[in-house]
C-alpha cells in the first residue's frame, strides 16, 4: 500500500508554512519547526525516558515540542500541522503506536490522536525510518530521485522506501523492514529479534561487535585492536572503524564484510523496487564522505552490488550516503505532514491523519 506523496511542487515559489516534526525512538527524542521549503528552524534532542510509561513519553514531548517552538522565530500559532515518526510495530492508518520493540512498555497507543487533541493542530503518523527516508527525498541527498532507498546503521538496520514519490507502508504499515531480509539461511547469524540469518544480525551494532569479537577469539591478525584491548579499550563499531584507519588486517575485513553483506540487501532492493538512488544513513556511517573510510566503505557496497546485478541498474542508481544525519527523521516527519496538509499538498489519504 503506498501512502503519502510529495506533492510535484516547485518549492521555490510555495506559500511559506511552518511544520512541526517528531522523532521518537528508544533512547532520544528530537524535534524541530521546518519550514515548507525543508529548512529546520530548531532543533531540540531530550532523553525519552520510555521505561517510565507512555505517559510520562507523552509528557516529554509535550515539553520538547513547545521549547522547539519556543527557540525558532515562529509560535504555536503559525504552525500548520505535526509529524510524528517513531518505531513499529504500527497502524499508520489508525494512528496507532502498536507493539515498538525499543519501548516495551509502550502498548497500543493512540499516539496521533493524542498529539493532534493536545494541541489541537492536525497530525500525521509514520514510521520513524520511512520518516527518514522522505526527509532524504525532501530536502536531503533524494533530492530530484523518482524512488530510493535509505538504510540506517546503528542499534539495528533500520530501511525506509520510497517509490514513485510515494512511501511503501504495505497492508499492514510494516513495509520497509529490510533489516530482516535474509542473506543466510542455514546457521544463520542470531539477531536480537530471534531471526537468525537476517541482514540487521550482521550490520547493526551488536553484529559488527559480535563478528569481531569471533574474529579475535579465532586468534586472526588484529595488532593495533589487540593492543587497544590490552590497554582497556572495549569493542565497539567506532572502536573497530578507528583500528581499521590505524590499518588493523581485522578490522578492515569486518567493514569489508559489513559493505558486502549490505550490498545482498541492496541488491535485492535494486531487484523489487529498481529506485533511483540508494542511501546510507545513521549514526554508524563511517565518517561518509569526508573520510577515507566513509569512501572506502560505499564503494566497496558499489562493487559488490556491481557483482550481484544485471549491468543497467548496476550502472544506473547512484549508492551514496545520506546528508541530514540526526535531523533525518524530525525533517521527514514534518515533510509528511506538508505533503498531507500544506497549501499547495493534495493529500494522498486524509484518513493517514487527523
Amino acid at each position: 500500500m503506498p501512502g503519502i506523496s510529495l506533492p510535484p511542487k516547485d518549492r521555490s515559489q510555495s506559500i511559506q508554512e511552518f511544520f512541526v516534526g517528531v522523532d521518537v525512538g528508544g533512547t532520544n527524542i528530537k524535534i524541530g519547526v521546518v519550514t515548507s521549503r525543508g529548512r529546520p528552524l530548531s532543533h531540540v534532542v531530550v532523553p525519552t525516558e520510555g521505561e517510565k510509561g507512555p505517559e510520562h513519553g507523552l509528557a516529554v514531548i509535550h515539553r520538547a515540542i513547545e521549547q522547539a517552538v519556543d527557540d525558532s522565530p515562529v509560535r504555536m500559532t503559525n504552525i500548520k500541522a505535526i509529524g510524528l515518526a517513531t518505531p513499529g510495530t504500527l497502524d499508520i492508518p489508525n494512528g496507532i503506536l502498536m507493539e515498538p520493540a525499543n519501548l516495551p512498555n509502550w502498548r497500543h497507543i493512540p499516539i496521533r490522536q493524542r498529539i493532534a487533541d493536545h494541541y489541537g493542530k492536525p497530525t500525521v503518523l509514520q514510521n520513524d525510518a520511512n520518516a527518514a527516508a522522505f526527509g532524504e527525498y525532501w530536502g536531503g541527498a533524494g533530492q530530484g530521485a523518482h524512488s530510493l532507498v535509505l538504510w540506517t546503521l546503528g542499534t539495528g538496520v533500520g530501511c525506509g522506501l520510497i517509490v514513485n514519490g510515494q512511501i511503501v507502508e504495505g497492508a499492514h504499515s510494516h513495509a520497509g523492514e529490510c533489516g530482516f531480509l535474509y542473506i543466510q539461511m542455514e546457521n544463520g547469524r542470531p539477531s536480537a529479534t530471534g531471526m537468525n540469518g537476517v541482514l540487521e544480525g550482521y550490520c547493526s551494532t551488536a553484529g559488527i561487535t559480535s563478528r569481531t569479537e569471533e574474529g579475535l577469539a579465532d586468534g586472526l591478525e588484529a595488532p593495533v585492536m589487540r593492543a587497544a584491548i590490552a590497554a582497556g579499550e572495549q569493542v565497539t563499531p567506532l572502536f573497530v572503524a578507528e583500528a581499521a584507519e590505524a590499518g588493523d588486517p581485522l578490522a578492515n575485513r569486518i567493514l569489508e564484510d559489513t559493505a558486502r553483506f549490505m550490498a545482498y540487501g541492496t541488491a535485492n532492493l535494486m531487484h523489487t523496487i529498481d529506485p533511483d538512488v540508494v542511501l546510507f544513513g545513521g549514526n554508524m556511517n563511517f565518517g561518509r564522505n569526508e573520510t577515507e573510510l566513509g569512501r572506502k566503505f560505499v564503494e566497496r557496497v558499489r562493487q559488490e552490488v556491481g557483482k550481484l546485478t544485471f549491468p543497467v541498474p548496476a550502472a544506473a542508481v547512484r549508492i551514496d550516503y545520506a546528508e541530514l544525519g540526526g535531523q533525518a527523521g524530525f525533517i521527514g516527519a514534518a515533510g509528511c505532514a506538508w505533503a498531507v496538509f500544506g497549501a499547495e499538498s493534495e493529500a494522498v489519504n486524509r484518513g493517514y491523519a487527523v
